[in-house]
């Protein structure tokens, strides 16, 4: 059901909203997760390793194809604001038909080039082969993954982030009972996660899909809508690609920590996954906060509503503040535990633990970056974000081959913050200038732009 965020309370929508998003990316995140903890537990830590390895390349991937349609579901959330309802579904259309023939590309591209981009991060050729397999696998479902993230990006941006955490929960008890029959019974090992991992991300498309067809009036495509319009397929472009771009700089910083980390052994290697891991959950719900402030502001920026941007950016610091809170308690408190999830070596565990007790602390400097970012994408202003996530990944990549060699783990959690540091001295000042320009639009001092 589509939900227009541009009246009533500002904190009580935000929240409803945001929710749903939250769980939801939990839920995916569980696709990895379920991957990571069954091979770990039922195969070893060679194979625990090998998916490890390959998850910096298949991240770059996923999430070029998965910020493309972020940045086409700014756009869509400012024409549902302005109530431009044709203009919207032509928007859903242009995105659908230019980004699925991208996706299916990229996918043949990255499956027959698989062992020449893991080579890139160091994989010991002990892991090739394993990492090969379960990256071609992920690359061979890559038309999934669009589907679903585009047309949950349409969704979300008519207000409904309830819908595709429904679909998201399928999938991922059926992705659950997949891994463990092809991994365990069938004893297909790297091979059965990856087969897992297709199997679901297949099914939240097909619901997807299904649901916006017969379900959802606002956004169902005739087939007149599925031709691309020259007007928004350039700021679609446009967007999506710097979206695009700010996730690929991000993984391919994350592929050249990897492949650091590729070189100081199998059980660093196998605990620098499972950390990874944790991290995603804890990252989660602030990307989360800022995506649902994100598609707050786009659309009272499309409908004029100015006053009702700022109320939003505040609101949402508090709920990222609110969740640092959470994580600075339990992530170090519980961090043996954690690591015990994914795998039972005891020098494993404790190289990862490590690294889990300074993050619990750091984590406050990503949920600001999150909290500015989101805003900037709100207002359509893609430039910063790209930038500030360039500066970031440069510094972090830096310091992690100053420090890692020597300090291991704790050292790449330095280097990180050491990159959210670079990051903020870049935004701060970008931020301040933006909230001027919007309170002088909010008291009619300034006119509103429709795009940066």
């Amino acid at each position: 059901m589509a939900s227009d965020l541009t009246k009533g309370s500002v904190m009580g929508p935000l929240v409803r909203f945001t929710v749903p998003l939250v769980l939801g990316n939990l839920f995916q995140l569980t696709y990895n997760a379920a991957d990571s903890i069954m091979v770990g537990q039922f195969v070893g830590k060679d194979a625990l390793a090998a998916v490890g390895a390959a998850a910096p390349v298949m991240n770059i991937i996923m999430f070029l194809v998965a910020g493309a349609c972020l940045g086409a579901g700014v756009l869509m959330s400012e024409f549902f604001g302005a109530g431009s309802r044709e203009v919207l579904r032509r928007e859903v259309g242009t995105a659908l038909t230019a980004g699925l023939a991208f996706t299916l590309v990229l996918s043949a591209v990255c499956a027959a080039f698989a062992p020449q981009l893991l080579r890139l991060t160091q994989v010991p050729a002990a892991l090739l082969e394993q990492s090969t397999v379960y990256l071609r696998v992920i690359c061979a479902a890559l038309g999934f993954t669009f589907l679903y993230n585009l047309y949950a990006a349409a969704l979300r941006a008519v207000g409904d982030s309830k819908t595709p955490l429904v679909f998201l929960i399928l999938s991922c008890c059926l992705n659950i009972c997949a891994n463990y029959i092809l991994i365990v019974p069938m004893g297909l090992g790297v091979l059965g996660a990856a087969l897992g991992t297709a199997i679901a991300e297949g099914a939240s498309a097909v619901l997807c899909v299904g649901y916006v067809c017969l379900k959802n009036p606002v956004l169902h495509l005739q087939w007149k809508d599925l031709r691309p319009r020259r007007e928004l397929l350039g700021r679609t472009l446009r967007y999506s690609w710097a979206t695009a771009m700010q996730q690929a700089a991000l993984y391919v910083g994350k592929l050249l920590v990897q492949s650091c980390v590729n070189r100081l052994g199998v059980d660093v290697i196998a605990a620098f996954n499972a950390v990874n891991r944790i991290d995603d959950f804890a990252y989660t719900p602030m990307q989360n906060i800022a995506h649902a402030m994100t598609t707050f502001i786009a659309q009272n920026r499309g409908a004029g509503q100015y006053g009702r941007i700022r109320a939003g950016f505040r609101a949402a610091c508090r709920l990222e503040v609110g969740y640092w809170a959470i994580l600075a308690l339990c992530v170090p408190l519980f961090s043996r535990q954690l690591m015990a999830l994914f795998v039972d070596e005891q020098e494993v565990i404790a190289v990862g633990a490590s690294y889990l007790v300074l993050m619990g602390l750091f984590y406050l400097m990503p949920a600001f970056t999150n909290w500015i970012q989101g805003y900037f994408r709100g207002m359509g202003n893609m430039r910063i974000t790209v930038i500030s996530t360039s500066v970031q990944m440069i510094f972090r990549v830096l310091f992690t081959f100053l420090l890692a060699p020597g300090r291991g783990l704790p050292g790449i959690a330095w280097a990180q913050m050491g990159g959210w540091a670079a990051m903020m001295i870049y935004e701060v000042p970008a931020l301040g200038r933006a909230l001027r320009e919007v309170q002088a639009m909010a008291s009619g001092q300034m006119p509103a732009s429709a795009e940066h």
